[in-house]
């Protein structure tokens, strides 16, 4: 597939504020209602990445990731819309976000995301609260996950073709 950078419909990209003092920082990373009304996070994780390290690109088929990049670290956010359906289908858009770009990205089902924490030397923390528990209540279903980290994968090469 060819992709072109345009909008996708359903991405939402907020930047986060980080509320400096002599103790540190506050940011609100999550608040109820400044969500969507159809978007009802119901868990939580935290994650860290090893510099110029990548994590997707994926899709799941029913889940909304609801993902903070407030730091430490730094990280390139790549999004396709995967979706035939969509006036956007082969869309794609790509925003920095993190230490020095504190945002929250709304990513709905069916949209193609990945990440890679661009800092040289430190660790990169992202917070995700998504819409659907993982692998189901009481974790007996399936992983909703559509992996794209194939080598030969359109995405995954898309995703680091800038890399080279």
């Amino acid at each position: 597939m060819n992709f072109k950078e345009g909008k996708i419909k359903g991405v939402i990209i907020e930047k986060l504020n980080k509320y400096y003092d002599e103790r540190g920082f506050l940011a609100e990373t999550l608040r109820i209602d400044n969500l969507p009304k159809e978007i009802r996070p119901v868990m939580s994780y935290i994650s860290y990445t090893k510099p110029e390290v990548t994590r997707g690109p994926h899709e799941h088929k029913e889940q909304t990731d609801i993902f903070c990049f407030i730091g430490p670290g730094n990280f390139k956010v790549k999004l396709w819309d995967n979706r035939k359906e969509s006036d956007n289908y082969g869309n794609c858009l790509e925003v920095i976000g993190g230490k020095d770009n504190p945002i929250r990205v709304i990513v709905p089902p069916r949209v193609v995301h990945g990440y890679k924490n661009i800092s040289k030397e430190e660790d990169g923390m992202v917070l995700n609260y998504p819409d659907k528990l993982y692998r189901g209540w009481g974790k007996k279903e399936e992983v909703d996950e559509i992996r794209h980290e194939d080598k030969e994968n359109e995405f995954y090469l898309d995703f680091i073709e800038e890399d080279k």
